[in-house]
């Protein structure tokens, strides 16, 4: 199984990488780069909940709608909407019109405002060293290798 393939365009890129322009957009700019900033990191996590069952594409190309339904994914105005609001959601045909995921994400954007809690710093905290920084460890496997 190859893991890369080259486009029309003489680039290599990841298999799973289609010939959409969303798509390479998408991984020529942003897939693998770390992402930082609370509102940056609300929204990653949101799309990936609505992403469920889903395309990740299926997301790109909805995503500047999401923006605009979630104001722009931030935190304390998406912790104040309101039963009307996700009404609006559940019949917005340019989302993903699921009420248990519109849901989630407002429930999440108070947790987030209630606890005071910083994304970057919980999320990335849990990130593996780069691998340039690791230090190598050697493990013998008998008495005799050390």
């Amino acid at each position: 199984m190859t893991h890369t393939r080259k486009f029309d365009d003489g680039l290599v890129r990841c298999a799973w990488v289609t010939a959409d322009p969303i798509y390479v957009s998408y991984h020529d700019q942003e897939w693998g780069e770390k992402t930082t900033g609370q509102n940056e990191l609300f929204e990653k996590i949101s799309l990936e909940g609505f992403q469920a069952g889903l395309s990740w594409l299926t997301i790109l190309k909805r995503r500047e709608a999401f923006r605009l339904a979630f104001a722009q994914f931030e935190i304390p105005r998406v912790a104040q909407f309101t039963n009307q609001q996700v009404e609006q959601l559940c019949s917005e045909p340019t989302i993903i019109r699921n009420r248990s995921k519109i849901l989630a994400v407002i429930h999440n954007a108070n947790l987030i405002q209630d606890a005071q809690i910083d994304l970057t710093k919980l999320l990335w905290e849990f990130a593996p060293e780069p691998k340039a920084q690791r230090a190598f460890q050697w493990r013998a496997t008998s008495p005799e290798s050390d």
